[in-house]
């Protein structure tokens, strides 16, 4: 097929115009809506935050995705320097946020450095207990899914452990105080597994989420140990409590508490500040905004189904 002579002809811009657009644009700059970050303090980096979470995740489960190998001797050099580069990089970055936020709120004597490292600290200390937390909750996958292989293929495909493990992280840095970090942390596991937990639920240990596409757990949620939950389940908020003004109170109890051994199938919708007592089993589509007691099982009995075969 012949080229056309004119294919490598190249407009050249017209800048009259690009200039007309370019103070279009900026002028959309000069308000306070919020969606714009100029001559302000420098923002957490998405990309930087994700490299030092995937180091974490290798304190984590290690090996899984290293390149080097690994041996027991040698372990504690390893997890040595990936603890240092983590202290280093992400005070970096916790320092930030710690800047925007004192900046949003107009504080001027908070000692961002003294809270950076109690951050940082804090969820180092707790990356053992992680750990442990994470040895529950992958052999809680094992027994509840009779298609699983092994631990290992648990660990490198189950979205479930991955969206649980980051959760684990991020809701550490969340109840110390960091601004953007968690959240940012949450959303890059959204994005990942399809499973939307917020930092700042609670989560108990031995917790199965099944295939787990769909499923949304809200900020105020708390789930007991040994809880089974299936693809498309929501624990969200029923309704947004407001102050005397009209504004949503934030921070306040809206979403449920499912207490141990809760086994939740998919599609379900539990809503508000409720309790889903001890060992319930609460059925496939079913819309639930009011509390149940331990043992209670809760299911829709949809129409009788009738299959006609077709005649020949």
């Amino acid at each position: 097929m012949k080229s056309c002579p004119n294919d490598n002809i190249r407009l050249a811009p017209d800048n009259d115009f690009l200039d007309i657009m370019v103070a279009k644009i900026c002028a959309t700059y000069e308000d306070d809506k919020g969606i714009n970050h100029i001559e302000g303090f420098n923002l957490p980096n998405e990309e930087e935050v994700e490299i030092i979470l995937h180091a974490m995740m290798e304190i984590i489960f290690p090996g899984f995705k290293t390149k080097k190998s690994l041996s027991l001797k040698s372990i504690k050099y390893n997890i040595g320097e990936i603890l240092a580069n983590v202290h280093t990089e992400l005070s970096g970055q916790i320092m930030r946020a710690l800047r925007y936020n004192c900046a949003m709120d107009k504080c001027d004597n908070c000692d961002i450095p003294a809270m950076t490292e109690q951050a940082v600290r804090n969820l180092i200390s707790s990356l053992s207990e992680i750990r442990d937390s994470m040895k529950l909750d992958v052999t809680a996958a094992y027994d509840g899914d009779p298609a699983a292989k092994s631990l290992d293929e648990i660990i490198l495909s189950y979205p479930g452990i991955q969206a649980i493990t980051i959760q684990r992280i991020a809701h550490v840095l969340y109840h110390e105080g960091v601004p953007l970090i968690p959240r940012m942390l949450c959303e890059y596991a959204h994005r990942e597994t399809g499973i939307d937990i917020h930092p700042g639920a609670h989560l108990g240990e031995g917790i199965f989420i099944d295939h787990g596409t769909g499923v949304v757990i809200g900020e105020t949620a708390v789930i007991g140990d040994n809880v089974k939950i299936y693809q498309g389940v929501t624990l969200g908020a029923l309704s947004f409590p407001k102050d005397a003004c009209g504004q949503i109170i934030k921070g306040a109890r809206r979403h449920p508490t499912i207490e141990e051994d809760v086994t939740i199938y998919s599609g379900a919708t539990i809503l508000g500040d409720i309790t889903i007592g001890k060992g319930s089993v609460i059925g496939g589509n079913v819309w639930l905004t009011e509390s149940v007691e331990a043992g209670t099982k809760v299911t829709i009995h949809a129409p009788d189904l009738t299959i006609r075969k077709k005649r020949s």
